[in-house]
């Protein structure tokens, strides 16, 4: 090994919650830590590392060409788009990400924001802050629609460990629940629903799978219009599955009865982003990407990560993507 005492850095700690009690390695080290980092300034920040932290910050292969050094890089994350792992592969470094620490989490949010939207909280409550309450003169009134979670139809793309929490949660609702088979894949079995028949028969539709090119776009306006039950959409997984434009389209033609989203494609997203025109609607809820967030998820997420370090400094990589 080249250094003793390895230099570790870590690119964007301001992505993890203040409160998360940020343990390091238990080998001696030299630790840097950056609250934010521009992607002009990834290679001066990682000269000299040998192990990287990023959660959303990019490293690729025009990176990796200026730092030898490098060997190892832990995502704070189960969504590793943001590196560049083929060309880790072809370099030899170790990218480990993080698994099972959301689950859950960020089924409980996806929850959150169907209840919230199948309920219609955010309509009544602006309703009741706009005075409708008391104009209504009785107990209760009728500005909204509302509807239940038992007997609906609850459509699930990603069968993974988050997608098997969110339906054991549609189950204990009396919810029907169907797994979408892989866009344009059959055969995979009788755990999964055609992808199509997902969309025609849905009264929720709910995001879990990793952003790949395969899924990249995997909704978009034909999609749509094979929605024929008008479902909420909801999107706790990653920004790029969804045609946002054709979202936005979409729900102002009937087509969806509303849009939960807890991450975009640009995130921030810019102030002329086409979710800016709607997000004042009752139908629709943008979370600013927290549904993985929650406290014990986060310290969890965080342990593991440091774990994936200590084996790697020990010579045993776990969960390497890149192997």
């Amino acid at each position: 090994m080249r250094n003793v005492k390895p230099r570790i850095v870590f690119l964007d700690r301001n992505t993890i919650g203040p409160s998360v009690e940020l343990a390091r390695p238990r080998f001696e080290h030299e630790w840097v830590e950056h609250g934010s980092t521009a992607p002009d300034q990834v290679v001066e920040r990682l000269q000299g590392a040998r192990i990287a932290v990023s959660n959303k910050v990019r490293i690729r292969e025009e990176h990796l060409a200026s730092l030898p050094e490098l060997r190892m890089i832990a995502v704070a994350a189960t969504g590793y788009d943001v590196i560049d792992h083929e060309a880790c592969r072809h370099r030899g470094i170790v990218v480990s990400n993080v698994r099972g620490y959301a689950v859950n989490t960020v089924p409980e949010h996806t929850f959150a924001l169907i209840l919230a939207l199948r309920r219609n909280i955010a309509g009544y409550r602006q309703a009741v802050i706009d005075g409708e309450w008391l104009k209504a003169g009785q107990f209760c009134f009728f500005s909204h629609p509302i509807g239940d979670l038992a007997g609906a139809t609850l459509g699930i793309m990603g069968e993974g460990a988050i997608g098997q929490s969110v339906a054991r949660l549609g189950q204990a609702f009396g919810m029907t629940t169907l797994f979408a088979a892989h866009k344009g894949v059959s055969g995979l079995g009788p755990l999964y629903t055609p992808f199509d028949e997902v969309l025609e028969r849905s009264d929720i539709i709910t995001l879990h799978c990793p952003l790949t090119p395969s899924t990249r776009n995997m909704i978009g306006m034909a999609e749509f219009r094979k929605m024929h039950r008008r479902p909420l959409l909801i999107n706790t997984a990653r920004g790029g599955l969804v045609v946002e434009h054709d979202a936005v389209q979409a729900l102002d033609e009937g087509l969806v009865s509303g849009l939960g989203f807890d991450c975009l494609t640009e995130e921030p997203p810019a102030r002329d982003h086409c979710f800016a025109a709607i997000l004042n609607r009752p139908n629709v809820i943008v979370t600013p990407h927290v549904g993985w967030a929650g406290q014990q998820a986060m310290q969890t997420m965080w342990n593991q990560l440091i774990g994936h370090i200590e084996n790697y400094q020990a010579g045993r990589p776990t969960n390497d993507v890149a192997a």
